[in-house]
């Protein structure tokens, strides 16, 4: 149950942060020190985790956190994609 309780919290702690990640790449409009093969490993990370569980067939809840986080993460990835394509399209000065 503890490890259970510290996985939680492990993911949850990784959840929260990415919202706050997303919403200042939303407002900068800009994509400076972010890195997209850092967000792939997170995410293929993620997918691990999933696996060991569904693998397991234990704690099969904990996947839903998984996947939200998931969910975060890629939002931020699309992001980084969007506003990296419009900076190399502006003309530089």
């Amino acid at each position: 149950m503890a490890a259970e309780i510290l996985e939680f919290a492990m993911l949850f702690a990784f959840g929260f942060s990415w919202p706050f990640a997303i919403w200042r790449t939303y407002k900068a409009k800009r994509v400076d020190g972010k890195s997209p093969y850092f967000m792939v490993i997170v995410i293929v990370g993620y997918l691990c985790g999933i696996a060991a569980h569904v693998v397991e067939g234990t704690k099969l809840w904990l996947c839903a956190v998984y996947l939200a986080d998931i969910a975060l993460v890629s939002t931020d990835l699309t992001l980084y994609f969007v506003y990296s394509r419009r900076a190399r399209q502006r003309p530089r000065p």
